[in-house]
């Protein structure tokens, strides 16, 4: 009777000097990384993943009926990242973004509008302007 191990991708091999073996076989393990779901290296994905910062979008609007904001983050999108009625004329929305520059602008029942509260803004195309955020981890 031989023993056998099993090594991943490696297939069967008999032990060196099992019962009944004809002599010594070479056994050699094959070292395998962990990976994630899609195949990559999970030590060089984790260190990869830009770290996710908590981004709070508000606006203070009476009469909404839809708020969104839209900007470099969700390619203008309007729609995409609807803000959530907190009551009275009270709109927010925390948002997960990797530290940058981003510029934003709100969506107001389909009408593009500025935030007022915001520190810095950059010109736009369209001759208005948008405003900025930039989240690091340092605050």
């Amino acid at each position: 009777m031989k023993t056998r191990i099993r090594i991943k991708n490696a297939g069967a091999k008999t032990i060196a000097g099992a019962p009944g073996s004809t002599g010594p076989k070479p056994v050699r393990a094959v070292p395998t990384k962990a990976t994630t779901a899609d195949g990559q290296d999970r030590a060089t994905s984790a260190r990869s993943q830009p770290e996710l910062l908590s981004v709070r979008f508000e606006l203070d609007v009476l009469g909404a009926r839809t708020v969104s904001v839209v900007g470099t983050f969700n390619n203008w999108s309007p729609g995409a990242i609807p803000l959530i009625p907190q009551g009275g004329s009270k709109w927010l929305r925390d948002i997960p973004l990797a530290p940058g520059y981003y510029e934003y602008r709100f969506v107001v029942d389909g009408r593009w509008t500025d935030d007022p509260k915001a520190k810095a803004y950059a010109a736009n195309p369209h001759g208005g302007r948008n405003a900025i955020v930039t989240p690091d981890r340092f605050g």
